[in-house]
This record gives C-alpha cells, structure tokens and sequence, in this order.
C-alpha cells in the first residue's frame, strides 16, 4: 500500500471490527465506498456467510438510479438495501463503516436504511 489514506483507513477499518462483529440475528453491514460506486453487504460473521448485497453496479439500481449526484444515488441504494433486508427477515443490523467517515455518501447510506425500518 503506498497510499497513505488506504493505509490509513484499512487500519480503521481493522481497528472497528475488533469491536463489530455479525450474527445472523443481527448481520454487519459493512460498506465499501470508491470513487464512483458504493457497495453494501450483510455478512454473518458466525457462519461466515453474505445474507445480502447491493452495488450502485447492479443492473436492477441502475435503472431506478437518479440521473445526478453520488448523494441521492446513496439514498436510494439504502432504500433499495433496507428492502432487500426486510425480505429476508432481519430487522437489525451492526453498521460497519468501513473505516471511511460517517459523513457524506456513507451517512445518506445508513439514514436511508434506516429510514427503510431497520435498525441500527
């Protein structure tokens, strides 16, 4: 790693999921935030299994993504992740931020999860 703020924030990240960690009761959303995309899955850390995801890639958000903005993108991804989650019965989660700030495309994320009726 020769960048300083990957590095950086792989130790954040390192550091959180000492203190995080998913069942299949209450699964770890974690997210992934690159320059142009945003991906989110629930992992169950006991059986080491991915119950659900989504990515601001996928063919089913892209047609119902906003035409601008990374912002509003992120908000309906999280609406979009809240539903998938309610489908398979899980009302309650551990957000894992990834080491990134909870600020920004992150936070409009989680607002929207939890707006979507899962709780944190």
């Amino acid at each position: 790693m020769s960048n300083k703020k990957e590095s950086g924030r792989l130790a954040r990240h390192r550091r959180i999921r000492r203190k995080i960690f998913g069942t299949a009761e209450c699964p770890r959303v974690v997210v992934h935030r690159s320059l142009m995309n945003l991906q989110a899955q629930a992992i169950d850390d006991v059986g080491q299994k991915t119950l659900a995801a989504c990515s601001s890639c996928d063919k089913d958000f892209m047609k119902q993504a906003p035409s601008k903005g990374k912002l509003p993108a992120a908000e309906k991804l999280g609406e979009m992740f809240a539903g998938e989650l309610k489908k398979k019965g899980i009302e309650k989660i551990a957000f894992d931020r990834g080491g990134y700030q909870y600020h920004g495309r992150v936070k409009a994320f989680a607002e929207a999860v939890r707006k979507g009726g899962i709780r944190f």
